[in-house]
C-alpha cells in the first residue's frame, strides 16, 4: 500500500528539462544550421540526469580539430564531454553510459580504446561506464570519433 501511493506521487513530480550548454568547448548547435541540443538536464526530486549528446573533436567555433589523428580526436572529445558535465556540476565520476560510435571501428578500436583507458585513469574512475562500441558514418566525413554519454548524480533538493 505505502509502496502504491509512493509511486503515485512519483508520478505527480514534474519532469524539469534544461539545455546543457558550455559555449568555452563547444558553439550551440543551431548556430551552424543544425537542430538539437548539446545535451538536456532532467531533474526528478533529487536525482539528476544529464543525457549528452553526440559529442566529437569539435571546437569552441564549431569546426573539427585533430583531422586525422583519431588518438587527439578522442582526446578532444572527452574533454569537450568534460566540459559540458562541469557546466552541470558534474564529472566523468558520474557517467553511467558511454555510446562509442567510430568511423572504422576495425581499424581504429586498438587505438581508440588505449586512449580511452588512459583518459579513465586519469580521472580515477571506478567502476567504469557501462559502454558500446559502434561503426557508423558521422556527420562530418573528418570527423573519426563521436560519443553519447549519460549521467547520473544527486543533486541538492530545492524547496
Amino acid at each position: 500500500m505505502i509502496f502504491e501511493e509512493l509511486l503515485k506521487d512519483i508520478a505527480k513530480m514534474p519532469v524539469i528539462k534544461t539545455a546543457i550548454s558550455d559555449p568555452r568547448v563547444l558553439n550551440e548547435a543551431p548556430v551552424y544550421g543544425s537542430a538539437f541540443s548539446r545535451g538536456l538536464r532532467i531533474d526528478l526530486n533529487g536525482l539528476t540526469i544529464l543525457l549528452i549528446s553526440g559529442t566529437a573533436s569539435i571546437d569552441g567555433k564549431g569546426n573539427t580539430v585533430h583531422v586525422g589523428d583519431l588518438r587527439a580526436q578522442c582526446r578532444r572529445t572527452f574533454e569537450n564531454i568534460k566540459g559540458l558535465l562541469e557546466s552541470e556540476g558534474a564529472t566523468w565520476h558520474d557517467i553511467v553510459r558511454t555510446s562509442c560510435y567510430l568511423r572504422d571501428i576495425e581499424r581504429d578500436y586498438a587505438a581508440f580504446n588505449d586512449e580511452r583507458t588512459d583518459f579513465y585513469r586519469e580521472e580515477e574512475l571506478d567502476p567504469l561506464p557501462a559502454s558500446t562500441g559502434i561503426q557508423a558514418i558521422l556527420c562530418r566525413p573528418d570527423l573519426l570519433i563521436e560519443i553519447e554519454a549519460i549521467a547520473m548524480f544527486q543533486s541538492p533538493k530545492t524547496e
